[in-house]
């Protein structure tokens, strides 16, 4: 099976970087990058040093619900490319492990899927999870923090 890991959805992104409302009705906050710790959920690399980024809060779910988190992401304040590559995508080379979890069609999780899981075996556990019919798609967020990294699809749901 090929998996697919999906940057953030372009026209929310578009709109929130020309100054529409996150997930939260606020507008984004905009920071200038260290270089590290700025994961972009588009084109989910880091934000450079001394480039502008968009701190906001992200709910990528279709809408409110009890299972429908939303939390604090980074996006580059520039349009950049969004992430349309093979494999596990680069931000989520930085962190020791992250938190998977599986989603059903229904966007409700489906319990007994969360796992804390290394960085070197997301990609493992991602296709173990995608094998599983009741399972739609796989978030990774931050084990430490639980912010929304990005979402993990069958590569034919993706297309």
């Amino acid at each position: 099976m090929t998996v697919r890991f999906l940057p953030m959805d372009s026209e929310f992104v578009a709109r929130v970087r020309a100054g529409g409302p996150d997930a939260n009705g606020q507008p984004a906050e905009m920071h200038v990058s260290s270089g590290e710790g700025t994961p972009c959920r588009s084109c989910m690399r880091h934000v450079p040093k001394g480039k502008t980024y968009l701190i906001l809060a992200a709910r990528p779910f279709p809408a409110p619900q009890p299972y429908a988190e939303t939390g604090p992401v980074f996006l580059c304040a520039d349009a950049c490319e969004p992430w349309d590559g093979d494999g596990v995508p680069p931000i989520l080379e930085n962190s020791p492990d992250y938190l998977l979890k599986g989603y059903s069609a229904d966007h409700r999780i489906v319990y007994g899927t969360g796992q804390i899981t290394p960085s070197g075996d997301i990609l493992a556990y991602v296709s173990q999870l995608l094998e599983d019919a009741a399972i739609a798609y796989v978030d990774v967020r931050s084990a430490r923090n639980n912010c929304f990294q990005t979402r993990a699809v069958r590569s034919s749901a993706a297309e």
